[in-house]
């Protein structure tokens, strides 16, 4: 399985990305080892996932998510 993911960093801004272990990539993100967007912001938090049986459906609904605006993406993860 695959996840797409967003993870609401600590000074409020989005990061979305996708990944087969939700709860390692959440600590990767938070040591440092994840991206260095993440890191540069503060580390974060998983407010939202979604669920894929393959690589290629989750990274497709990432790309989705990332051309919507951040309004749309609030609602999302609500």
């Amino acid at each position: 399985m695959f996840y797409f993911y967003i993870l609401k960093c600590k000074d409020g801004t989005l990061y979305s990305g996708i990944t087969n272990d939700l709860e390692k990539r959440g600590k990767a993100h938070n040591a440092g080892k994840g991206s260095k967007y993440v890191w540069a912001h503060g580390g974060g938090k998983m407010v939202y996932s979604e669920r894929f049986r393959s690589k290629s459906k989750a990274l497709k609904r990432e790309a989705q998510v990332k051309k919507i605006s951040r309004a749309e993406k609030l609602k999302l993860i609500k």
